[in-house]
């Protein structure tokens, strides 16, 4: 303890009509391998009207370090997160979830990363379930990350650890006042430039974010384009009011180009919109491109996206909709040309390509470039110039535990091969390569113990795509020595027994 009677660590819940939901994070909490009387949880029961109220007063009345606000119904997440820091009491304050939980050992491991980096924020590694979490900002730990030498952009949600007295120096608090999309967004950029260090801790899988089946987390369903987009301005204005123009301010402002404006103008996501709807987000992302973006903001995408930002710029909503129809059929296709295991280690070879439903993605030969191959001709080939991303393709392999949905990269050695004249006479296309051994006395530092399955995870042009692939690895204990389960086999022999059935 870093004073007598003060918490390391405060944990603060927004909760609304939770019910049975809350029981998970309530259980991940009382495993914390933080001792009880070193952390404190604050649950704020924002007027729920079914029974998560006596749930919550039930778990207080058993467990000392939790405590329980109730709050007539703000109807969103940033007063109650702001009630709990006003009441918390740790020397840091984590926000989480109230369908989210904790892995055992996070507060502990959060802390520690926190008090050896005399850092003010840390940002925990997320595995997600429904949800996207960042990839690449999890690749390694950072001690001392900030906007410039990291991807630490990509992570703008407020699931993260921040000093309790930094928030208060700086008055770091949610925005209130009705629905406000995109709430945590304004804050942590802002934390992000106001911060004196920040690290991130990839080596542990710390929180579990979920989209719940029933769809019923508080801020789910269809946005409204106005306020939603007003929401990324107010983002865009933290970054313009902490940078100059230049690159890394188009880096910073690419993030929501790339995530909360053309992320919803492709593929599934754009054919399932109401078409109405639609065609107001497109009309809301077509004035904040033309408005606040300067040209080296979707210069710096991969050509897919660029494809998709200058249609969007131009308004050509008919045209997305066919763009989205191909790119629906994209998919990482995988195959394993090589399995050899020593111990209790195992080399695996495989070989993946992307394709648009039974043809491989291609690239045309322009002028000494190569030009992504779509299904229009309407757009310049600069703009879907491809020979930068082309010789930047990268192939990882990553172990996805199955229990827990932690995933650890891979150190791997790949090459890409180019062949020819698949897809038309002047293209070519991509077969990536690559070969990991996977030590499992090692492997996540040893906690092994469960399945892991096998991805190979292809980025591209614009595209990140997994194919699994059929091999599930299974440890009895941690470190152990795996047992393998070749799918492969298992399919032929399932596919032989109904073959036979089919000839009696």
């Amino acid at each position: 303890m870093a004073e007598v009677g003060v918490p390391k660590v405060s944990v603060v819940v927004p909760a609304y009509n939770c019910g049975p939901h809350i029981e998970k994070l309530a259980a991940s909490l009382l495993r914390q391998s933080l001792p009880a009387d070193e952390f404190e949880a604050i649950f704020v029961d924002d007027g729920s009207t079914d029974d998560t109220a006596e749930r919550l007063d039930r778990l207080a009345a058993e467990h000392p370090h939790i405590t329980v606000l109730h709050i007539e119904n703000s109807g969103w997440p940033s007063r109650p997160r702001n009630l709990g820091i006003d009441h918390a009491r740790g020397e840091y304050v984590f926000f989480a979830d109230d369908d989210d939980w904790f892995a055992d050992e996070a507060l502990e491991r959060l802390h520690a990363c926190a008090k050896a980096n005399d850092a003010d924020i840390v940002v925990g590694k997320m595995a997600g379930y429904g949800r996207p979490v960042p990839r690449e900002l999890f690749r390694k730990n950072r001690f001392d990350a900030t906007l410039g030498n990291s991807p630490l952009i990509d992570s703008l949600t407020c699931h993260k650890l921040f000093r309790r007295s930094f928030l208060n120096e700086h008055g770091l608090r949610f925005p209130e006042g009705g629905k406000r999309r995109l709430e945590d967004h304004s804050l942590v950029v802002r934390a992000y430039f106001l911060s004196r260090r920040t690290s991130v801790l990839s080596d542990y899988t710390c929180y579990h974010h979920v989209q719940r089946g029933d769809a019923r987390n508080v801020t789910a369903g269809q946005l409204d384009p106005s306020s939603y987009y007003a929401s990324v301005r107010e983002a865009l204005d933290v970054v313009d009011a902490n940078t100059e123009p230049g690159p890394l301010r188009d880096r910073l402002h690419r993030r929501w180009l790339r995530n909360e404006m053309l992320s919803r103008l492709r593929g599934k996501r754009l054919l399932n919109a109401p078409e109405a709807w639609l065609e107001q987000v497109a009309l809301e992302i077509q004035k904040v491109i033309q408005d606040r973006f300067a040209p080296g903001v979707a210069g710096g995408l991969p050509p897919l996206l660029r494809a998709v930002a200058y249609l969007a710029e131009q308004g050509r909503v008919a045209d997305l909709r066919r763009l989205a129809r191909w790119e629906a059929g994209i998919a990482a296709h995988g195959t394993i040309d090589e399995l050899r295991r020593a111990d209790h280690a195992v080399t695996v070879t495989i070989a993946a390509e992307l394709r648009a439903a039974d043809q491989p993605v291609g690239f045309r030969a322009d002028d000494g470039r190569d030009v992504l191959v779509l299904p229009m001709e309407e757009i310049a080939p600069e703009v879907l110039d491809a020979t930068a991303q082309v010789r930047k393709a990268r192939l990882d392999l990553v172990a996805r535990h199955r229990e827990t949905g932690a995933e650890i990269f891979l150190p791997n050695t790949f090459e890409t091969e180019r062949i020819t004249g698949t897809t038309g006479a002047d293209t070519v296309h991509l077969v990536h390569r690559a070969t990991a051994t996977i030590d499992f006395a090692a492997l996540n530092g040893g906690r092994t113990r469960g399945s892991w399955l096998l991805k190979a995870r292809i980025t591209n042009v614009g595209w990140t795509e997994d194919a699994r692939l059929p091999l599930v690895f299974i440890c009895r204990a941690d470190g152990s020595r795996p047992r393998i389960r070749d799918e492969r086999k298992v399919w032929n022999r399932v596919r032989s027994a109904v073959g036979r059935r089919i000839k009696r």
